[in-house]
């Protein structure tokens, strides 16, 4: 048999729990090594509950029944019928044996078969090995919150579902500050108090440990002073009774629940709390046709509109159309069947600094305001893959419509994004006929080109650039691709690349005088900047001629200067000849 050298046996190393990873379950009955490299073998006894094993530094609750190979008893909790309770990864039944503990679940029996460790009387030599069974009655995850060891999580009660709040949510917390000797520093109503994560709340750094937790856990906490309140302590005051400095404190913990609230856009003046999760997983995002109920109130709580509330009809209108306020129209869009929230708007998604009346209630200009809304139903707008040939082309000339009458009204933005999506529509996929492909191919082109014009409204002269050569992939001799693209190309500098298209389009339109008139602003623009450029190259030879000048008279001056002090230092001592050497 060949053998390996010791750097042949570590390239085949793997890595530690590799062998059980990608091995199948281990059956009852059956014994395994933990790992290749692993002088620890397990024999499952029992099947355990679940998937889920503990970690080190979890606290675990094990019987267990140690003995060497002649019978000796290593120890046993099944004398006393008392499981013991321990922190894993301290070694503190027997070196080793927490490794195999980590690989059981909640109420599964294994065997453990170990090395003797050097200890207590027990021979050791090269066959010696001890076995243990143990059976894992439970186990407290334990978190080690700032990796440091200031905060330190026990899991008491392991909460539901795998959501964590968010630093913007607002939760609902129970919980009770204690110092180490007992006393009792804060604790909450009976309720639980609510506020939002990054509000913070009692103790600087629990908004980070409750973001740890999920709805219903219940945890004990230990915070060093470094995270409580440090080395000046703290007053009386605000619900809290006089806290020593230095002092390390206990808090019992329970997330009770948490709302989400979400930043709908991005700047944080369009909040919106979930009061009620909705159903499924769409939105109803642009072009949805919703029906909403909703109470409309200013900060201080006066209502100044109600819809499907108190006998009114609920509100139905189509997102991303203006329709309703902007901010209203973003959070909408956001929010799923059944979604109950409440959503904050600032003026500037509101109503601006315009004063306005609903139902005989003033809403003052510059006024904040709220909606608690409910979704009660949305359509969702089909996708193309949901419509036939001929629904798609007809979806697209009336998005296109629609587009135009946008553009007339100056909403350019909107216009554009009316053209791209009817663009969307008739997208070579190839499963257009002959005839559709025509249709479709005129729509596509229509709307690259109205949205080139859009964007050179908007001033996005890239994007123009973008369309119009999407056009000119197509139809090469698109006069007003080529129009449109030297339009942009004179706003971004490159002249060159403008003169390049207003020739190809006079080659195909000779007469068409928005080019020629475009040629002519070229020619000119083209010649002020070879001024400017000309200008700036005589000012600075100019100034590279006048520097040389003054370079000249002051080498003069200085090699006078040098010729005088040569005079006098031969006319001395010598001493500069001296010093010299």
């Amino acid at each position: 048999m060949a053998v390996l050298t010791e750097i042949e046996e570590d390239e085949l190393d793997e890595e530690p729990g590799e062998v059980i990873e990608s091995a199948p379950p281990q059956k009852v009955g059956e014994e395994r090594q933990l790992t290749t490299n692993s002088p620890i073998k397990k024999k499952l006894l029992k099947r355990g509950i679940g998937w889920e094993t503990p970690n080190f530094n979890d606290h675990v609750t094990v019987h267990y029944v140690g003995t060497l190979l002649d019978g000796r008893k290593l120890g046993s909790t099944r004398v006393s019928d008392s499981p013991v309770t321990f922190t894993l990864g301290q070694s503190e039944v027997y070196a080793g044996l927490d490794d195999g503990i980590v690989t059981m679940k909640k109420g599964e029996v294994a065997l453990f078969t170990l090395p003797v460790a050097e200890s207590g009387g027990i021979p050791r030599g090269t066959n010696s090995v001890v076995q243990f069974e143990v059976e894992l009655v439970s186990w407290i995850a334990v978190v080690d919150v700032c990796k440091d060891g200031g905060i330190i999580k026990k899991i008491m009660e392991k909460g539901k579902g795998n959501d964590r709040p968010g630093d913007l949510d607002a939760v609902l917390v129970k919980y009770r500050v204690a110092l180490v000797d007992g006393t009792v520093v804060a604790e909450t109503p009976e309720g639980g108090v609510e506020f939002y994560v990054n509000d913070g709340h009692v103790l600087p750094r629990l908004p980070k440990v409750i973001m740890t937790m999920t709805r219903g856990e219940k945890a004990e906490l230990i915070f060093q002073p470094q995270y409580a309140f440090g080395e000046t302590g703290r007053e009386a005051g605000s619900g809290f009774h006089s806290i020593p400095p230095d002092s390390v404190l206990h808090v019992n913990i329970e997330l009770v629940s948490f709302k989400p609230v979400i930043n709908v856009t991005g700047d944080s003046m369009v909040i919106k709390k979930i009061l009620k999760e909705g159903e499924g997983a769409f939105t109803a995002n642009e072009g949805a046709n919703v029906t909403v109920s909703y109470t409309a109130m200013l900060e201080d709580g006066t209502v100044f509109e109600k819809r499907g509330i108190d006998e009114t009809q609920p509100l139905k209108f189509v997102t991303d159309e203006e329709q309703v306020i902007t901010g209203l129209d973003r959070a909408v869009a956001t929010m799923k069947k059944g979604e109950k929230a409440i959503i904050s708007i600032h003026p500037d998604y509101a109503f601006g600094n315009v004063e306005v009346r609903e139902n005989m209630v003033i809403v003052p200009p510059g006024s904040k305001v709220i909606y608690d809304i409910e979704v009660i139903d949305f359509i969702k707008e089909k996708a193309p893959w949901e419509l036939n040939n001929t629904e798609k082309i007809e979806v697209a000339g009336r998005k296109k419509d629609e587009g135009n009458l946008l553009f007339k009204s100056g909403k350019y933005q909107r216009a554009a994004k009316k053209y791209d999506k009817a663009a969307d529509f008739v997208s070579e996929d190839g499963s257009f006929s002959d005839d559709e492909q025509k249709l479709a191919k005129s729509l596509r082109v229509s709307c690259w080109l109205n949205g080139a014009a859009c964007c050179l409204k908007l001033n996005d002269f890239a994007g123009a650039i973008k369309l119009c050569t999407q056009v000119l992939d197509v139809e090469s001799h698109n006069v007003k691709a080529l129009y449109r693209r030297a339009q942009a190309y004179i706003e971004t500098g490159d002249f060159l690349l403008a003169d390049v298209d207003i020739k190809k389009a006079l080659e195909v339109d000779p007469q068409n005088r928005e080019v020629k008139m475009l040629k002519m602003k070229v020619k000119q623009l083209q010649a002020d900047s070879d001024k400017k450029d000309a200008k700036l190259y005589e000012n600075m030879f100019a100034h590279k001629t006048k520097r040389l000048k003054v370079d000249k008279e002051e080498d003069e001056v200085v090699k006078t200067e040098m010729d005088n002090v040569g005079d006098s230092a031969t006319a001395s001592d010598g001493g500069l000849i001296i010093d010299s050497c």
